[in-house]
């Protein structure tokens, strides 16, 4: 089996005990594990797949939870390594009603920021393995840095680059110099997952036809394209499209569902004895469902990591 390794933040949400309240008049908050890559990470090895997160957690409480956390669903930790130079990173949410969420992050730097880029020298990546990376751990620090290295690494050796953009706005005071990373990495990648929310963002196109396309840049092969309730499509660099609508589902809290969603995608990526781009087109369909039945069973409970269904559960 393939291997998967994820790279970037791995932090505590704080998930409010209340709905409808601004975040500034929560009162109370329950801590979940996440943080994108981290999610990720926890959904592959959940679902079968043999899951690496790189990342690093400051010597505190809630660094010692995220570790705990990832080995109690046997994510190897091995490259999460710790620090005393920072505090692991925290994110307060808000939800609405309908599980919509509002961010506020503590991270000036966090711990994950200073990660050093040559301890990516220690990871053993193979040729047929997939790394995952997204956009928040990108701003300018070390560990955007051991990104760079880690993508070279596997361009080397012949692994496969899934990139989430996942983006995050309040974390860039200059959303000119977040485009303009976004688009500096996005040609690394062989496999884009991008939501419709993020799309304009991303490529600065206002039509839909038009940004999809220009998704396609450098090694860029087939992008995956989440349309909330609309459902979710497979787009080929060729212009073959796979779609799949989104089953109805009861939503509580939509935290960590886009990393449930790609999480089971690269499950059965890993999975495949196939090429991941030759398992996209031939089984897409199938696999988007599963995405969908993973992402419908977050949804409808709190948190992200402790939400996350096994092959058993479905």
């Amino acid at each position: 089996m393939k291997h998967f390794y994820a790279i970037g933040e791995a932090l505590i949400d704080f998930i409010p005990t209340q709905r409808e309240t601004s975040l500034k008049d929560v009162t109370g908050f329950e801590p979940q594990v996440g943080g994108a890559p981290c999610n990720v990470a926890a959904a592959v090895q959940k679902l079968g797949g043999n899951s690496h997160l790189i990342t690093q957690v400051g010597e505190d409480a809630f660094g010692d939870k995220i570790i705990e956390t990832l080995q109690s669903v046997e994510v190897d930790t091995a490259h999460v390594l710790t620090t005393k130079k920072a505090n692991t990173a925290l994110a307060f949410v808000s939800l609405s009603n309908e599980g919509e969420r509002d961010f506020s992050f503590y991270r000036k730097p966090s711990a994950d920021m200073l990660y050093q880029p040559e301890n990516i020298e220690t990871i053993d990546l193979q040729q047929g393995d997939l790394v995952h990376f997204c956009s928040v751990a990108l701003v300018e620090s070390p560990m955007k840095e051991a990104h760079v290295q880690l993508l070279d690494k596997a361009d080397q050796v012949g692994a496969t680059i899934v990139f989430d953009p996942n983006v995050r706005l309040p974390l860039w005071e200059d959303h000119d110099v977040y485009y303009e990373t976004l688009q500096a990495f996005l040609p690394r990648a062989h496999v884009v997952k991008v939501s419709d929310e993020e799309l304009s963002f991303v490529t600065r196109h206002d039509d839909e036809e038009a940004a999809l396309k220009s998704l396609f840049v450098g090694n860029v092969q087939a992008v995956i394209y989440t349309k909330g309730a609309h459902g979710a499509a497979i787009i080929f660099k060729d212009g073959t499209t796979i779609d799949v609508p989104t089953p109805p589902a009861q939503v509580v809290d939509t935290t960590g569902a886009g990393d449930a969603f790609i999480g089971a995608i690269n499950a059965k990526l890993c999975q495949s004895e196939q090429q991941p781009l030759e398992t996209l087109r031939q089984h897409g369909q199938d696999i988007l469902k599963f995405a969908h039945q993973v992402s419908g069973r977050v949804v409808s409970q709190y948190g992200a990591i402790s939400s996350l269904p096994t092959l058993e559960e479905l």
